[in-house]
C-alpha cells in the first residue's frame, strides 16, 4: 500500500505518470482559461444586447486588437470601459 515512498521501482513509475499528467495539464490549463474568458465576454456582451459570436467580428472590423484575456478583465472589472469599447464601430 505504501510502496511508493520506500520502493524505488514504484516511486519511479509514479514519477513517470506524474510527469505525463503535468505535461497534459499545462495544456488543459490554457484551454480552460480561454473557455473562462469566452464565458466572461459572452456574459458581458449579452448585458449590452450582443452575443460573443457577434462581438468578436465586430471588434475585428473596428481594428480593436485586444486579446480575450484583456477583454475579459476589462469586462469584469471596468464595465464602463467595456461599454465604450463595444460602442466603437
Amino acid at each position: 500500500m505504501w510502496r511508493r515512498k520506500s520502493n524505488y521501482r514504484a516511486a519511479k513509475e509514479a514519477l513517470l505518470h506524474a510527469w505525463t499528467h503535468m505535461f497534459s495539464d499545462r495544456k488543459k490549463k490554457k484551454r480552460n482559461f480561454r473557455r473562462l474568458w469566452t464565458l466572461k465576454l459572452n456574459a458581458a456582451a449579452r448585458e449590452h444586447g450582443l452575443t460573443y459570436s457577434r462581438l468578436i467580428p465586430q471588434l475585428k472590423a473596428a481594428n480593436i486588437e485586444l486579446d480575450r484575456k484583456v477583454l475579459a478583465e476589462i469586462a469584469e472589472h471596468h464595465p464602463e470601459t467595456f461599454q465604450q469599447i463595444i460602442a466603437i464601430k
